[in-house]
């Protein structure tokens, strides 16, 4: 598998996480971990290929959501749809944006970096759709918070360590981020 070009395996890479998190998504019934899938793409992928991992990964997230978990077609669930997808590229843009201002700081702490201002973002994002579309109490619920950061962590954790696992094994790791200016 190490013979994939460059942009084959960043290929690879967003079919890969967009399986891990739609797996994640049916398991935990909507819970499509935007805010990690964000973080690890900020980290180790191109900025073009990491928005377009966001919008493959929403777009399964809407499938599984309206296809398999039989959430309603009424308008209110479609603005949260199309919320999620805002906010989701939004946590990405920010996870990079964060990025490009920080030099010579360990993955782990890229990765933190990342995670919480992509985290940020995505919530931010999410209470400003509330306040059209219902919600803001819940949105802006500091337990639901915290238990969706950690939640989000974890699934990081584990994202980082699949991609570390598998690229140990041979699978080539996703084409590297560049600054903004090359990206």
């Amino acid at each position: 598998m190490t013979s994939l070009s460059p942009r084959s395996a960043s290929t690879l890479w967003i079919v890969l996480l967009t399986a891990a998190s739609t797996l994640t998504t049916w398991a935990l019934a909507c819970a499509t971990p935007f805010p990690a899938l964000a973080a690890l793409a900020a980290v180790h992928m191109r900025r073009r290929d990491g928005i377009t991992l966001m919008l493959i990964a929403w777009a399964a997230s809407q499938i599984v959501g309206f296809g398999l978990l039989g959430y309603p077609h009424d308008p209110v669930t479609m603005g949260w749809g199309i919320a999620l997808g805002v906010a989701a590229t939004g946590s990405a843009w920010t996870a990079y944006a964060a990025l490009d201002q920080v030099r010579r700081i360990p993955v782990a702490g890229r990765l933190a970096l990342a995670y919480g201002v992509g985290f940020a973002a995505f919530k931010a994002i999410v209470l400003l759709f509330a306040f059209g579309l219902g919600g803001v109490a819940t949105a802006s619920a500091p337990g639901l918070l915290a238990n969706q950061f950690v939640r989000n962590g974890a699934i990081l954790i584990g994202l980082w360590a699949l991609y570390g696992g598998l690229t140990a094994i041979g699978v080539p790791a996703a084409s590297r981020r560049q600054r903004a200016a090359a990206a």
